[in-house]
């Protein structure tokens, strides 16, 4: 059974910066591309960074790029998001996700096989 547990979320102050792990379990990790994605109060799961099997390649929504970083550490089943300069709308809970398919990149929560259970982040004004 696939699982992946995710940590690293908490409270913040704007400007700060955190650093999310998403541990996978279940499955040969190296051959998923991974993602972020994240939900905050009465609003749609929506993407955040992706990034690739075997190049790495990274892709990253628009709000955060510059700011987040994904990265994937395969000999740890592992995928990071390091979260800097936060602001308050970055606040939300925080799901990582995998998919197998070869389609680069994929944005949209429907085409992802896998999820964990979140980690919250909350980020203070």
């Amino acid at each position: 059974q696939v699982q992946h547990v995710e940590s690293g979320g908490g409270l913040v102050q704007a400007g700060g910066s955190l650093r999310l792990s998403c541990a996978a379990s279940g499955r040969t990790f190296s051959s998923y591309a991974m993602a972020w994605f994240r939900q905050a109060p009465g609003k749609e799961r929506e993407f955040v960074a992706t990034i690739a099997r075997s190049t790495s390649r990274t892709y990253y929504a628009d709000s955060v790029k510059g700011r987040f970083t994904i990265s994937r550490d395969d000999a740890k089943n592992t995928v990071y998001l390091q979260m800097n300069s936060l602001k308050p709308e970055d606040t939300a809970v925080y799901y990582c996700a995998a998919h197998v398919s070869r389609v680069w990149p994929v944005t949209a929560t429907n085409d992802y096989d896998y999820w964990g259970q979140g980690t919250q982040v909350t980020v203070s004004s």
